[in-house]
This record gives C-alpha cells, structure tokens and sequence, in this order.
C-alpha cells in the first residue's frame, strides 16, 4: 500500500498562500485561533489519517458491514474512530463555543477532513455525516431537540444521518410519500420507507439519529409540504433509558465500492409507534434540509479529489519504482531499463491527475473561504460570499466527482495490470470514486441546478460577480510576465462562457425551457473547466510570485512543479471548452426530439 496519499505541503500552500486563513483571526468569532493552532489541527488530521484510518482502508474493503438479526455490524475501529472523534472534538468543531463546539473555521476543517477521506474514505463518513446532521439540528432545532441530540452526536456516542431517498421519490422529492401524524404527546407518528440511507444502522455507536423528510397529513401537495424531523433509532424512554422506536433496518445494499460504510433500507412504523420530533416549522424541511445538503454536496466533491490524491501518490510511487523501456531516442537494448516516470506519456497521465486534484482542491477551498467570510461579513458583503458559493457549489461537487472518475482511472492505467489486481490500492480507489457523481445529487440535476437556477438568480447577479472574480485574477496574472498567455487564455474562455450562457438564457426567454435545459450537464462541465482554470492561474501567480524572490531555493521544485501543473492545464484541458461551446450553441433538440421507440432494435 502506498504511504502517501495526500500533500500536507500543498494543504500548507493553499490554507496560507492562496486563501490567508491566518486573516480570519482578525475577526471576532476566529480571534481566538491562530497559525498555531490551525498546524496542531494539520499535525493531528495526519496522524489520526496515518495510525487510525489508512491502516484499515484495505479491511473496510473486504470485511464491509454485515446484516445480522436486523442489525448491521461493522469493524470494530469504526467505535473506536467515533470515541476519538468525539473526545478531540472534531465532530463538532464548527460549532460555536455555545453550542460545544470550537468556531474553526470551515478552510481548516476541510484541510482536515480532506486527510481523513484521502486516507479511508469509507471511514471517513461516520463522523462528518455526524456533525452535518448535528449542525442543522442547532440551526433549526428546538432548544429541547438540540439540549437531547447534539451533545451525544458531537461526543461520537451517537451517529447521525440524512434520510431522503424513498423507493418511488429517488431524486425527485416532490413525490415523497412517508406521512407523519400529529398526536397531542408533542411527537409525530412516522410511517414510511427510505433507501440508499448511509450509516443509519450499525454497532460502532449507541443510537443514531436521522433527519428525516416526511409529509404532516393534509399538508401542501409537493416540495411545499416537506418538513423535517428528528427521528431516532431508539428513543429516550420515560425512564431514561434508550427503547426502540418502531424503526427497523430491513437490509443493506452491497455495493461496487465504497463498502465499509453500511448503506441502508429502513422501514418506519410497521407497529404504528414510530416517533418523530418536528425540527423547525412544518412544510420548511426542504429549505431546512438544502442546507446541510449544499454543504453535502461541498463535501462529496472535497471527497472525491482526496481519493483522486490517494490514487495519485500511489500511482506517482509506482511510477518512480517500476523500470520499463528505453528513452525513445535510445536503440541500445543493452542499456539498463528507465523508471517509467521518464516515459512522456506517464508524465501525461501525472500531470492530468494533479492538475485535477489541486485545481479542485483549490475550488473548494474557494469555496470554504467564502462560507468563513459569510459567517463574519454583514451586508453587500455577505450576501456577495453567499450567492457566489451558491453559483460554485454545483461545480465544486461534480468537477471532482466526474474528472476525479476519470484521474483515478488515469492512475490504475499507469500501473497496467497491476493496477487493475487488488494488491494495489487503484482498483479499490477506483471503486470507491464512482458513487460520487450519484449521491447528493447527480452531475445531470448539478447542471440543471446550476444553469437552470444559479446562473439566472437574482437576475444574473452571482453570475456577474463571478465574472469579476476571474477578470481579478486575469490582471493579477498579466502583471507577471510569463503569466500573459494564460492570462489571455482564461479570457477568451471567459468570453466564451458569457456568449454560451446569453445563447441559452436567449432560448429560456423563448419560453423553450426543455432546450434550455436539455445540454444543462455539458454546460456545466464547460462552466468547470473554466473554474479550474481560473483557480491554477491564482495558484499560478502565487507560485511565479514566489519564485521571483530569493529565500524560496529548497522549495523551487514545489512551485516549479505548480506552475507546469499549471501549463498543462490550460494546453490540455482548457481547449476542451470549444467543442463543448459549439455543441451548446447549437441548440437543435436533438435529445430532446429523440423517442423511446427508437433505441429498440
């Protein structure tokens, strides 16, 4: 197994140099934390990352929980990862100081847990689903719900979940069926199925607490008339003690990858006595829940680029150790064989999957950067950070998770078919990586969100202050001599995405909606190209920046290494924003025209 599987110098360069963390403290909610500190947090998530989860990342694999008696069983470490979590306090870090918890702030906390995904991503998900359902328990709670739940979630005692999925809704939420009926106890009666429900059962803590979306009988049809509830495992009885709640785990799925986390069907008040705790007003839930879904969905994409860094340094080691071939300029046989890191095409294949690592490691710790300021900002301000992570937050889940697919698939060819045999960690890397394009939302519901939603809110208005983000960064670059041509670059891409983007709003002002949304997945992989290529330019100016001073001798490699990172990037990816344009601009209909009929043979 490879040692390495993420870059805590690159972690350092991005939290420091790019996005100056250390200037939160001067805020009154962060004043408290400082480069100190946010280095113990560093040091900590590495050797919690190396001694306690990247030694299980393989045994997760091949002992994955089991359904045993209507219980689900997992490895012991799982119990032992959830105790240490929640004596360090890390699962509930975010959290004001009121609430328990340590006001870190979110480019921290994702530093830290982007080490724990890159080192298992399987384990990984216990703790920081925990803390995502704990977290819109406080924001929308009652004092009462947050005072029972949230201390037993943030100490690791408690698991927490997010329950959605129910076999006939999938997706589409307006056709939820489970019902919750008011009795006079201050309770609701929950009856109903949910599915593809991670963690939701398992013996590596005492009670898990789901928030769950039902329906109040009577109320609106639709998304309208979803509201959220607290809906334990087992329920504090009268005595104090926990007791069932007429919830029953009725299997999990086996899955192609990402098999240490249990993935459950549940089945809610089969007796009539499931109960469940209405959080916040009814008919709100789905507002309420969009929440901790955006920052879901933040966190897939975080994720997925961590288990491309894992595939990366594993497939970077292979590289360096396997010798293979001559140089091609060498017809010499006798020669002795080079490592095939020497090979152009290997260098391809690396750079592609650090290019795709870092670029999105840095979109997310954009938009981590604007969540901070969000918290802190008042006015004009404010509302600037949010709506700008609201117009990313599609790109920063599904960029990582499709070109991530596609960079992990990268590094198992660079190992051949050793890369494709489970003494290598790339076929399991690339098991693991394919769920992230599915869940929280698939790229085909990002685009539409993106395009059908983000792009045209507020009448542009995200849309335009992006633009100006990326105009910054461009006359940032051309006061750096070698940056110009890629300066130029990422204007002429930003031109391109303006006329792609008035050519189909143009369409939705027609009136013809289904056109306008029909290619809504390629614009949104045209929009994360772009993206990307305006975060490795602010990499990019950075590095150039640092090697144009004196004291930088023993690091010259890392930035070197940034700034070719960087010209492949916009020489290779880049470009393939004109096909893309061209497709998009043409609006014909052809899906849209395209009948059932005609795939049968």
């Amino acid at each position: 197994m490879a040692e390495k599987f993420v870059s805590m110098r690159n972690l350092r360069f991005l939290l420091y140099e790019i996005f100056d963390v250390e200037s939160l403290t001067r805020y009154p909610y962060f004043q408290d934390h400082s480069r100190e500190i946010f280095e113990m947090v560093l040091d900590t998530g590495e050797k919690m990352g190396r001694d306690l989860l990247h030694p299980y990342f393989a045994e997760m694999d091949r002992n994955p929980p089991e359904f045993v008696d209507g219980k689900v069983k997992v490895l012991p470490m799982v119990r032992t990862l959830m105790k240490e979590c929640g004596e360090g306090g890390w699962i509930g870090a975010h959290a004001s100081y009121e609430r328990g918890g340590q006001q870190m702030p979110t480019l921290v906390l994702n530093a830290f847990r982007f080490i724990f995904c890159a080192a298992n991503y399987s384990a990984s998900v216990y703790p920081f689903l925990t803390g995502g359902a704990a977290q819109l328990i406080e924001s929308f709670g009652s004092e009462d719900l947050i005072e029972t739940y949230v201390p037993r979630m943030f100490s690791g005692e408690w698991q927490g979940t997010m329950a959605l999925t129910e076999p006939q809704a999938g997706s589409s939420l307006t056709d939820l069926a489970t019902t919750a009926e008011p009795t006079d106890a201050g309770y609701y009666k929950i009856k109903g199925q949910k599915i593809f429900i991670s963690a939701a059962d398992h013996d590596g803590v005492d009670n898990v607490v789901n928030l769950l979306l039902a329906r109040i009988k009577g109320a609106p049809p639709g998304v309208k008339g979803i509201s959220m509830f607290v809906v334990p495992q087992k329920r504090i009885g009268e005595n104090g003690k926990l007791e069932g709640n007429d919830l029953l785990t009725t299997g999990i799925y086996h899955k192609l990858g990402y098999r240490g986390s249990p993935i459950t069907q549940l089945s809610l008040g089969e007796n009539d006595d499931c109960r469940g705790w209405l959080v916040g007003e009814p008919n709100k839930g789905l507002r309420y829940m969009f929440q901790l879904m955006n920052e879901a969905r933040i966190d897939v994409g975080m994720s997925a680029a961590a288990i491309a860094s894992a595939a990366y340094y594993a497939s970077l080691q292979y590289t360096q150790e396997r010798p293979q071939g001559r140089p091609v300029t060498s017809k010499d046989p006798t020669q002795p064989q080079v490592p095939i890191i020497e090979h152009a095409d290997v260098k391809r294949m690396l750079l592609f999957q650090r290019a795709v690592v870092e670029g999105s490691m840095s979109l997310i710790f954009q938009c981590a950067r604007y969540v901070d300021l969000s918290h802190v900002l008042d006015g004009e301000e404010k509302e600037r950070c949010e709506l700008l992570l609201d117009l990313l937050t599609p790109i920063a889940k599904s960029y990582p998770a499709e070109m991530g697919s596609l960079a992990v698939s990268a590094g198992l060819q660079c190992l051949g078919g050793y890369g494709y045999c489970d003494e290598f960690p790339l076929e399991q890397h690339y098991r693991d990586m394919r769920i992230h394009p599915i869940h929280e939302g698939t790229t085909g519901i990002q685009g539409m969100d993106l395009l059908g939603r983000k792009v045209v809110m507020k009448g542009g208005k995200a849309f335009m202050l992006y633009l100006q983000e990326l105009e910054k960064t461009i006359e940032a670059a051309r006061a750096l001599e070698p940056l110009k041509p890629h300066a130029d670059d990422l204007q002429r891409a930003t031109e391109t995405l303006k006329d792609v983007t008035g050519r189909l709003t143009g369409i939705a002002a027609e009136g013809k909606i289904d056109l306008f949304l029909a290619d809504a997945t390629l614009y949104l992989e045209l929009f994360g190209i772009i993206a990307i290529a305006w975060q490795w330019l602010v990499q990019a100016v950075a590095a150039r920046k640092a090697l144009d001073t004196d004291s930088i001798e023993a690091e010259r490699n890392f930035y070197t290494g940034k700034l070719y990172t960087c010209r492949y990037f916009f020489a290779y990816e880049l470009p393939k924003i004109e096909g893309l344009a061209r497709r998009l601009k043409a609006c014909d209909g052809l899906t849209v025209e395209m009948k059932e009929a005609f795939f049968e043979d």
